[in-house]
């Protein structure tokens, strides 16, 4: 699942759910043909959100050299805002109607403090090895769901989540290299978005999914704006530029992947997602001569494999 952007990650697991429901209620009567034309928009869907996603990270690289993480992180936020103001118009004061205001804070909270770590790892770490690392956020959102939301542990979901990690461990190779503590970050970050993600699934239980997604970019903007303006450094023309399409992108990812769960079976088109790592690696060696590591590759190929595999032992959900 993505990992490239905190900002609606949670709540993309709540429409991967009701999309998963309405794929199955549709299964029984829905043409093979038809079935396999779903599938086959829903990989594509995916796909450009991957390639988005992408983008997003390599901007967010490219204004780290320029600008404070904090104020990247504002202005993802605030532009991203921007894009979705039509939508929150239209639909009016009925996604502001909560009951759990505080729960909404906290996991705002956690997703502004995993976005901030995010934007740092990326400044530091090779592109490819921050991205491969950050596919292990899921596993973390499952191992979390069982004391937090009662979720039973079964043997192919422990297997899933061993084989996650075995790759992380592939991607650190502790004691075969110097360790870079910016590696840990990124883990660390997976850990907050596990934490954030199962939050998502507390408010889903009660609050509707356009709530989800509103409190958080709401809350998001704000929260994000006070940590800017001790380090703000105003944009000059360019950079101005970068920051709206690090906005527009990040929420065409999210557009693109709330289409392809809409489209098709979460567990037909999420391992298109993994793709990213590609993308990434590549407009890493391109911009910044980046190396394409071998471990690196080796890693997220385990992480890929572990998290597909559990996931479709789950009827092909989360």
């Amino acid at each position: 699942m993505v990992a490239g952007d905190g900002a609606a990650y949670g709540a993309l697991m709540v429409a991967r759910g009701s999309s998963r429901r309405r794929m199955r209620s549709r299964a029984g009567r829905r043409p093979t043909r038809e079935a396999a034309g779903a599938s086959l928009r829903g990989a594509a869907w995916m796909v450009a959100a991957a390639a988005a996603f992408s983008v997003m990270i390599t901007l967010v690289r490219h204004l780290s050299t320029r600008q404070p993480v904090f104020e990247i992180v504002f202005f993802r936020n605030f532009f991203g805002l921007l894009v979705m103001l039509p939508w929150l118009l239209r639909r009016g004061g009925e996604v502001l109607r909560t009951g759990r205001f505080g729960l909404h804070l906290l996991r705002a909270g956690l997703g502004l403090a995993a976005m901030s770590l995010w934007f740092w790892t990326l400044s530091v770490l090779p592109l490819a090895e921050a991205t491969a690392l950050s596919f292990t956020a899921p596993i973390f959102a499952t191992l979390l769901a069982v004391p937090i939301l009662g979720e039973r542990l079964s043997g192919r979901r422990f297997a899933a989540i061993a084989g996650a990690f075995l790759g992380a461990l592939v991607i650190l190779r502790p004691g075969a290299r110097v360790l870079d503590p910016a590696a840990l970050v990124a883990l660390a970050t997976a850990l907050v978005w596990g934490v954030s993600t199962v939050l998502v699934k507390l408010l889903g239980r009660t609050e509707a999914p356009a709530a989800i997604v509103t409190w958080m970019v709401l809350l998001l903007t704000p929260l994000s704006g006070l940590l800017a303006l001790p380090v703000w450094r105003t944009p000059d023309g360019g950079e101005l530029l970068a920051f709206v399409a690090l906005g527009v992108v990040g929420s065409a990812g999210h557009y693109c992947m709330s289409r392809a769960l809409i489209a098709a079976d979460a567990g037909r088109v999420l391992p298109f997602d993994y793709l990213r790592l590609p993308f990434v690696a590549l407009l890493g060696w391109l911009l910044y001569a980046q190396p394409l590591d071998l471990w690196t590759w080796l890693g997220a190929a385990l992480i890929a494999a572990s998290s597909i595999w559990g996931a479709r032992g789950r009827g092909g959900g989360g």
